[in-house]
């Protein structure tokens, strides 16, 4: 029987991370079940939130103050705002982060310490707590002060010197990611590693302080395009669609639009060659392992490239499908939705918003046989649980107005 509750419905996580990565993270542990409490900036909040247009629309179809960005990584948590530069609201913090078990906060290095929320004095008022900083170069280092954001990551980190096509070619020269994908992938990172703290402080009953930096993320997700240089000498470059060590991996125009084309192994590339009616390449020694087809991967394309130029998509997608052969469209994102796959799996979401509309959402991609995962907050407004945040405290509705007069809150 599958439990009403998440798999992180024990834990409360105290966030005062900003923008996208660490936020991404804390909404992998707010689907997850966690209690996630977001701490904003009175009267601005997130940075995102005015990262707009497009913004969420309200019943009469007029633009709210709620952007597409800060919807998109926002789910499953409550909104209190603090200003941290009052010592009122440094109290305020400290008191949650004494309820808490994971603190997220991505200000620069050192930033906290002068409000005494670093990790050395949150770890001494709750030994228990795990501290995750995510930064765009580390606690340490000669850049360790210097902010960054995705895009400037992207090209310092190698990622751009893979991406987009060779240089001589129409359209050539570095080209980032369609989206954020540092800002993601550190996200994922954070949340990996705040669930392994846990883990191990069921063992041993100590927190953790971890320093997530961007730059190393996406060092680390350089993955074979690293190893192939650190194994070989030779610098990769961009080769626009083109796998750099399986082929045969492109895109192909067919009379009536293109595909993109991924043969994984030796047995799909013969499913392929028969599919397309041409067995003899197959035995061919230029083509017939894919260590010679990498070699030969100019050669074998122009010969693909004729062939399915010859074949319309909708047909040669079904034959290549039959043959169990990877083969797609190239979807927009309004394909993406409509796919039958992705409907199926129920990846796109609706939530019932506090403006008195529905607001879309997108799924995550965890599924859990035994713990289902949670949407039932959508994205907060700006200080939408500001009041009953402190009262869990034992603030009383006179000291929270007292507060707010201030600016505290």
């Amino acid at each position: 029987m599958t439990s009403s509750t998440g798999p992180l419905s024990h834990v409360r996580v105290l966030d005062l991370s900003r923008i996208l990565a660490a936020p991404w993270a804390s909404q992998i542990l707010a689907d997850l079940g966690a209690e996630v409490i977001k701490v904003e900036r009175p009267g601005a909040g997130d940075d995102t939130r005015s990262w707009g247009p497009p913004f969420l629309k309200d019943a009469e179809g007029r633009d709210t103050k709620e952007a597409g960005y800060y919807l998109a990584v926002n789910r499953g948590k409550r909104s209190i705002t603090v200003s941290l530069d009052k010592p009122e609201g440094q109290r305020i913090v400290r008191e949650l982060a004494m309820k808490s078990d994971i603190v997220l906060e991505n200000y620069k290095a050192g930033s906290l310490e002068r409000y005494g929320l670093d990790q050395a004095s949150l770890r001494k008022l709750n030994p228990r707590l795990i501290y995750c900083s995510v930064t765009g170069f580390g606690q340490t280092g000669p850049r360790k002060d210097q902010p960054a954001y995705d895009f400037l990551i992207q090209a310092m980190g190698g990622l751009m010197s893979v991406t987009g096509e060779r240089d001589g070619k129409p359209g050539g020269g570095p080209q980032k990611v369609g989206i954020p994908i540092v800002d993601l992938m550190t996200g994922m990172y954070a949340a990996v590693s705040v669930l392994a703290a846990l883990a191990r402080r069921n063992e041993t009953g100590i927190g953790d302080s971890i320093d997530i930096a961007m730059l190393d993320v996406q060092v680390a997700t350089l993955s074979n395009q690293a190893m192939n240089y650190l194994v070989s000498g030779n610098v990769p470059g961009r080769n626009g669609n083109v796998h750099p060590n399986i082929q045969p991996q492109d895109v192909y125009a067919c009379r009536d639009g293109a595909v993109i084309l991924a043969v994984g192994n030796d047995g799909q590339y013969a499913r392929l060659c028969r599919a397309l009616g041409r067995p003899e390449w197959i035995d061919d020694p230029r083509f017939a392992v894919n260590a010679q087809r990498a070699r030969n991967r100019d050669v074998l394309g122009a010969l693909l490239r004729e062939a399915f130029g010859l074949r319309d998509r909708a047909e040669l997608i079904a034959a290549l499908d039959e043959a169990g052969v990877p083969c797609g469209p190239i979807n927009n994102i309004s394909e993406v939705f409509e796919d039958p796959q992705v409907q199926h799996r129920e990846m796109l979401l609706s939530m019932p918003h506090p403006l008195g509309v529905d607001v879309p959402q997108v799924a995550s991609p965890m599924r859990f046989a035994d713990a289902a995962l949670r949407y039932d907050r959508p994205p907060p407004l700006l200080g939408e649980h500001s009041d009953a945040v402190l009262q869990s405290l034992g603030y009383t509705q006179e000291r929270i107005d007292a507060l707010r007069a201030g600016g505290v809150v």
